[in-house]
């Protein structure tokens, strides 16, 4: 494929050890790869001269054929009185030492680095819990610590989580060498890398397993938790604590728990972000004539509003700084308060008799202004029908 000294090719000196001609193949190979120079024609044959050059090096054999003879030594007819002593070079990306190096290679771009013996996922995290918490509005104000019980693992006290009979860490998987995965190479250039079928993935083969959890690690458990729930926390808020999922199996790093906060429904009060909203009745008396009512606060505390004379149905009262905590601050929204008139029912006679001696008295003056501006405007449509 080329004439080119295999030294210089991998930028190496003739004595190189083994291993510094491995390193320097290596970091060519990744420099030159076809991955990595999409369309480029002069990296795509540099990459093939440095493997041309490996596949030679690499073997004593071949290497001192090449020291000896050059290139000569794999072309038919050359050296050893006109034979070849090893039949011509064949380039074989599926032979041992380049297969090592490739494999590297190809853990690299997917992201991953060659993988010791304890590469595989015999520690694995634990795995995460929901719990849904249910709290009053009054409690989302204030801010409350709840105790609440989940269902979750612990680490086995027999085999202290290494899921063996004798308590010991398993054997390193033969099959993967702790890896968990196994390698094969396919067509030259491909690398299917697969689940290692004899230890499912682990790296670690139990021989014999722990009674007590069966081969798993972990036992299940029930465990009391306290829950801080911060002051001003809305619905549907999730809190994560870290830690508290399920236990790691064989020594992996436990899961976290997600509390999911609802917020019922109040009696009084709806609340949007900060701010609270209530829709209070008053007698018809009271919207005439004003007055005042009380109303409880969100804190328990009494809040007394002043009604003006002729409020109307719907009119809205502001109260400031009267609504929800402003989460992980001390400020806190406001209360709107809207007005409900009532119409009063079940009359008595004496009622009334002044509620007629009222609209007898009110029929010609100004005190119901928006009902008799409707009645003027719509005046002319009457006319039009008659």
């Amino acid at each position: 494929m080329t004439e080119q000294d295999y030294y210089e090719l991998l930028e190496v000196d003739k004595n190189a050890s083994g291993e510094e001609i491995k390193k320097a193949y290596r970091k060519m190979a990744m420099k030159y790869h076809p991955d990595r120079n999409p369309g480029d024609k002069e990296a795509e044959t540099k990459f093939k001269e440095i493997n041309e050059a490996y596949e030679v090096l690499k073997d004593e054999q071949k290497r001192a054929a090449y020291d000896r003879y050059g290139h000569q030594a794999f072309t038919q007819g050359a050296g050893m009185g006109g034979g070849n002593p090893f039949g011509g070079f064949e380039f074989n990306f599926g032979s041992g030492g380049f297969s090592d190096v490739f494999s590297d290679i190809f853990s690299e771009f997917m992201g991953g680095g060659k993988r010791g013996a304890e590469g595989g996922n015999y520690a694995e995290r634990g795995a995460d819990l929901r719990y849904n918490l249910e709290i009053s509005l009054e409690e989302a104000f204030a801010g409350v610590e709840k105790e609440i019980k989940i269902p979750t693992t612990e680490v086995c006290d027999e085999c202290h989580g290494h899921g063996t009979a004798d308590g010991k860490e398993p054997e390193v998987c033969p099959t993967c060498h702790g890896s968990g995965k196994v390698r094969k190479t396919q067509g030259g250039f491909f690398i299917l890398e697969t689940t290692c079928p004899k230890c499912k993935g682990t790296g670690r083969i139990i021989k014999e397993a722990c009674k007590k959890c069966g081969g798993r690690g972990v036992n299940p458990k029930e465990k009391l938790l306290k829950i801080k729930i911060p002051a001003g926390i809305e619905d549907n808020t999730r809190m994560r604590i870290a830690g508290e999922g399920q236990a790691g199996l064989r020594g992996g790093a436990n899961g976290d728990l997600y509390v999911f906060i609802t917020v019922k429904e109040h009696k009084l009060y709806e609340r949007d972000g900060a701010n609270l909203y209530a829709r209070i009745p008053i007698s018809m008396a009271c919207a005439a004539l004003g007055g005042k009512i009380e109303i409880p606060s969100i804190d328990g505390e009494k809040i007394e509003l002043s009604i003006t004379a002729g409020t109307q149905n719907d009119q809205v009262y502001k109260v400031k700084g009267q609504g929800m905590t402003i989460i992980r601050s001390q400020r806190r929204g406001d209360l709107f308060v809207k007005m409900r008139v009532e119409t009063p029912v079940n009359l008595t006679p004496k009622q009334k008799e002044l509620l007629e001696a009222f609209r007898a008295e009110s029929e010609d003056d100004n005190c119901q202004p928006e009902a008799k501006g409707f009645f003027d405007k719509i005046k002319d449509l009457f006319k039009s029908v008659a």
